[in-house]
Parts: structure tokens; C-alpha cells; sequence
């Protein structure tokens, strides 16, 4: 999805992780379930925290709270919850609106939701530490306000971001709002 609108985009193997000097990625990405799924993250973890302290930065999707094989998958302390929101069409409220991920280089706006399929994001986050910005808000109809679907945290001279919301399935169906938020989660402003 990402090298259809020009990133290059080049797949780590846990040995490249490990033994590479990861400071040449503008940003690494992990794939939906990742610390569910691969027991040899927890190796890898502290290179990964190591990568976003010296500027990289580090973008977690979705995973479900049990089997987790990571302790700490951020810089600070968070759970995984249940809670989703399976409403597409549910309405988004910024938190933070003048927040790097929301102004830059695309301003985001309630407009990049529109479109999008099936749900807007599952296993939100909860008991999150205060270092992270909560950065939207959204709830089903009848229930109450979820902002635990996208949370960023300096780290060091490095971005940490974790998202439950569904890229997985918005950027392969094309969605344009979601791939302008993408962009922005994995691009810093220089300084």
C-alpha cells in the first residue's frame, strides 16, 4: 500500500533488526498482532525502543491483550482492552488538535473518516500512562467515549505511536483519509 504512493518499503527479518544499523528507516512499521504472534519480538524490543530514542520512529498496530509475548511493548505503561468500535460511520472527535500526527504534512480532518469500511478500530488501549497523547475519541452509538484507538509518545528524539485503528483494512481498500493519516504517523517534521 505504502510503495503505491512512493515510500520504498523494505521487509526487516529478525536478524537485520538485530544487527543492522536501523537509524537509515525513516520509520518501522509492525503488522497487526505482531507481539501476539512472534515470540522473538521480545528480543527485538530493545533495539526497537533503542531505534525511536535516537529519532526513528516506531509504529505499533493493533494486537489483542492475551497471548501478549512482549511485556512492554511501548516506552511506558499501557493495557490492551477490549474495546472496539465497530461502527464505520461513528464520529470522530480530535483530542489533540494541533498535534504533529494531525496537521503535518496532512491536515486531518473529520472528512479523512468518511469512507471508511467495516469499523473504525478494535482493542483500544486503556490505563495508558500520561506521557502518551491520546490524540482521537469515537464511541459506538449508546456507548461511551473510546480514546484509546491512536496514541503517540516522544521517546528520546523519537516518535512512539501505537494504533488500534483498522489500516489494515483501510489502506488496501483505498481510503484516502486513512493513507493521509498513515503518512502523517510515520513522517516527523525536521527540526
Amino acid at each position: 500500500s505504502l510503495q503505491q504512493i512512493g515510500y520504498r518499503v523494505s521487509t526487516l527479518s529478525e536478524s537485520e533488526i538485530m544487527n543492522t544499523d536501523l537509524s537509515q528507516y525513516d520509520a518501522i512499521i509492525t503488522g497487526v498482532r505482531a507481539y501476539n504472534v512472534n515470540e522473538r519480538l521480545a528480543l527485538m524490543q530493545p533495539k526497537l525502543m533503542e531505534y525511536v530514542s535516537k529519532g526513528g520512529t516506531l509504529l505499533i498496530q493493533y494486537n489483542v491483550s492475551n497471548p501478549l509475548l512482549v511485556q512492554n511493548i511501548g516506552p511506558y505503561p499501557f493495557k490492551i482492552s477490549r474495546d472496539r468500535v465497530t461502527d464505520e460511520n461513528a464520529g470522530v472527535r480530535f483530542l489533540e488538535k494541533d498535534h504533529p500526527v494531525l496537521n503535518y504534512p496532512n491536515k486531518i480532518t473529520a472528512k479523512d473518516f468518511e469512507g471508511w469500511i467495516q469499523e473504525r478500530g478494535l482493542y483500544f488501549l486503556s490505563d495508558v500512562d500520561p506521557k502518551y497523547k491520546r490524540i482521537l475519541s469515537m464511541n459506538d452509538p449508546g456507548e461511551t467515549a473510546k480514546d484509546g484507538s491512536l496514541l503517540v509518545a516522544d521517546y528520546g528524539k523519537g516518535r512512539f505511536v501505537y494504533t488500534s485503528l483498522v489500516f489494515f483494512r483501510e489502506l488496501p481498500a483505498g481510503i484516502p483519509g486513512a493513507y493521509r493519516l498513515f503518512v502523517n504517523l510515520i513522517t516527523k517534521q525536521k527540526e
